[in-house]
């Protein structure tokens, strides 16, 4: 390979001009203090690697998608503008993007970071930062403990909100001026306004580190070849993909969606692929009514599971003819997934205590094979069929079936779902849960498995599932619901139980028992802030008739006494345990006693 050399103020001068980004590339990712870091590398001079480029020739450019550098970007956000080349030469960037972006920022953008607990969707949260360099910052002194030394940071570069003001220690300059010394006379210009604006009682040494510090800049930017580069100028897409597979190989690593995202964007005719599928990423994390936690990957997982295609997530499995399938059925798919969102919301599930997105996926295939939308009205069929689906997903979810490598685990659940809607159209929940218990993922409850239920305590991230799972109601997801101490735990703190004379080895069961899954249930919000630490016989007395039953409560007022706590708990363990074994998992009589064989597409061969 034949490397050419430029300087930074030249190839940044093309950036969003000739210089854009493909499809291909993943999103930028760098922290302030990773730019902070490359900066520094630069003004001492250290490499910072070679870039690759790909030259488009104008006959190729509307063959694929083309997108911009971000100039000013805010942390967290993913997504880079498309734009239209048309009579621009045009370089694609296949090894660089981060470091190419970085000096964008640095030099000509702004780097915006939103204050810790504030509201993404508040603008007055960001704060849209610049980056500056400290003149009088000498970095061959280890005068100051820099927030930056960790990573060898020695020159005084940081990132500010507003000109940070300059002191007889400090003199900042906004690293972005050096764009403006595009000659020497231009910089020597900047050289005597900066130098003049020096206090009087600045020594000789400062103005020495002052001059220094700038000339490294100046010829940083502008003079020193630091940017080497090959130019690909194959037209073929496969070798172009190899290469930006291999460069990239020693970097954060290629994940499979953004080459897959690539491929589809090639194939899929008059639809940007990467702006469908991460805006609908977007719509289902942010656009329903619980916030989710899903991912391109999942979604791109779930169009070979809803396609009837080997759900092995791979690239071999992305042919042409699955691109065009998958294409063919992409608003069903969008709106299969959708409806299983918004039901499994519904049971109160969400991005924090949805613990497996692939347990998902048979809900999925199952409305996308019935096209029943997300069962949330109230005829016999969608209520029977929402219980059933919400019962089966508890049980999968607490019980781990879709932990692990789950691929035989999912295309064995669609075999299941194939062969049973051929002649029903009812979720087969017991014959699901028979059929994958032969393959050792259990769903239903038995003696092996519900202690492990009872172990799930206070704030683990399963535990509003465990506890959703005793109750016959399943639109936990249409009011807000809080996890309550049925004995509050303020009554078992130990001096207040110190405070009854009680004995040490009976408070130390009381605080082992007040966290326990047998001392919580699901209460409304407002309920919950009611009760608050009334003693719950006291509070009970505002309640209905039922409350008792619905919770799975002794109605033992005895045991409601925080120091009978650990009795109390026992008790109502054990009423959960029959609840748990009464759960309509258990195998249909007339299941299969073994799940049907995997199609010949699903089997993977």
């Amino acid at each position: 390979m034949s490397y050419v050399s430029s300087t930074i103020g030249r190839v940044l001068d093309q950036i969003n001009r000739s210089y854009f980004l493909p499809a291909i590339q993943r999103p930028y990712v760098w922290q302030p203090e990773q730019i902070v870091a490359l900066f520094d590398s630069l003004l001492k001079g250290y490499p910072i690697s070679s870039f690759l480029f790909w030259e488009i020739r104008p006959e190729r450019r509307a063959d694929w998608e083309i997108y911009r550098f971000i100039e000013n970007f805010r942390h967290g956000d993913t997504h880079n503008e498309m734009t239209e080349p048309d009579g621009r030469d045009v370089m694609l960037v296949l090894d660089g993007q981060q470091r190419l972006t970085s000096l964008l920022i640095g030099l000509r953008g702004t780097y915006a970071v939103r204050a810790k607990y504030a509201r993404r969707h508040n603008p007055d949260a960001w704060s849209r930062q610049r980056l500056y360099l400290d003149l009088l910052k000498d970095p061959a002194t280890d005068d100051e403990v820099s927030d930056d030394e960790d990573l060898g940071v020695t020159y005084g570069l940081r990132f500010f909100e507003g000109e940070p003001k300059s002191s007889a220690q400090h003199l900042w300059l906004k690293v972005g001026r050096i764009l403006d010394c595009t000659s020497d006379d231009a910089f020597d210009r900047l050289k005597d306004e900066v130098l003049d604006a020096l206090p009087d009682a600045t020594t000789r040494a400062q103005t020495r580190t002052a001059e220094r510090t700038l000339d490294r800049l100046y010829r940083t930017v502008w003079k020193d070849g630091v940017i080497a580069y090959y130019t690909e100028k194959d037209q073929s897409y496969d070798r172009v993909l190899d290469i930006f597979i291999r460069a990239n190989d020693g970097g954060t690593k290629l994940s499979k969606s953004d080459l897959l995202l690539s491929m589809i964007t090639s194939k899929w005719a008059g639809v940007s692929a990467r702006q469908e599928i991460y805006g609908f990423v977007d719509h289902l994390n942010d656009g329903l009514v619980a916030r989710n936690r899903l991912d391109k990957d999942f979604v791109m997982k779930s169009c070979l599971v809803l396609c009837d295609l080997d759900p092995r997530y791979k690239v071999g499995n992305f042919t042409t003819a699955n691109l065009a399938r998958i294409e063919a059925n992409w608003t069903r798919i969008k709106a299969s997934l959708e409806a299983t969102l918004r039901l499994v919301n519904r049971f109160g599930i969400d991005g924090e205590t949805l613990t497996s997105l692939n347990a998902l996926l048979p809900i999925a295939y199952y409305l996308h094979r019935i096209g029943s939308g997300s069962l949330d009205g109230s005829t016999p069929f969608e209520a029977t069929n929402a219980k059933r689906i919400q019962q089966w997903l508890l049980g999968s979810l607490l019980n781990g079936v879709f932990g692990g490598s789950s691929d035989r685990t999912i295309g064995t659940a669609r075999s299941i779902l194939q062969e049973t809607l051929k002649t029903e159209r009812d979720f087969p929940h017991r014959t699901l849960a028979q059929g994958l218990a032969s393959r050792g993922r259990v769903a239903g409850f038995d003696a092996n498995n519900i202690e492990g239920v009872l172990e799930t305590g206070y704030n683990k991230r399963n535990c509003f599932l465990a506890l959703s799972t005793l109750y016959d109601a399943n639109a936990w997801g249409s009011a807000p619901h809080h996890i309550d101490h049925i004995i509050p735990r303020s009554l078992a703190d130990r001096k207040a139980l110190m405070a009854q004379n009680l004995s040490e080895s009976l408070i130390e069961r009381i605080l082992d028992s007040v966290n326990r899954l047998g001392n919580l249930q699901l209460l409304l919000a407002r309920e919950n802030l009611e009760k608050s630490n009334l003693p719950f016989g006291q509070w009970l007395q505002t309640r209905d008739s039922t409350f008792l039953e619905r919770h799975l409560i002794p109605n033992k007022p005895a045991l409601w006494q925080v120091s009978a706590l650990p009795d109390f708990v026992a008790e109502r363990e054990e009423l959960i345990r029959r609840r748990l074994r009464r759960l309509d998992l258990e195998p249909a009589s007339t299941a299969l006693s073994e799940p049907p064989p995997l199609s010949e597409s699903a089997a993977g061969n």
